[in-house]
């Protein structure tokens, strides 16, 4: 499943980040989102904006397209 198909506010870890752009993976890496961090996708802005994530209490706005590519598993 991808970012976007979670539940906002669910926790869950990041499986796969190879779809996303390499300029945009090195990024969310600079940033803590690598494979195996645990994320939570907290706003989803109308109109195909923007998404806010919470990695390690840091809240990040990335756009809605790379949020998409991220695929996450659920953590129970």
């Amino acid at each position: 499943m991808t970012l976007l198909e979670t539940h906002w506010g669910s926790k869950v870890k990041v499986t796969n980040l190879e779809s996303v752009q390499q300029l945009v993976r090195r990024r969310l890496g600079d940033l803590g989102v690598m494979e195996g961090s645990v994320i939570s996708l907290r706003k989803a802005m109308p109109f195909g904006g923007p998404c806010t994530i919470e990695v390690k209490g840091q809240w990040i706005a990335i756009r809605r397209k790379d949020a998409g590519h991220i695929v996450v598993e659920a953590l129970c």
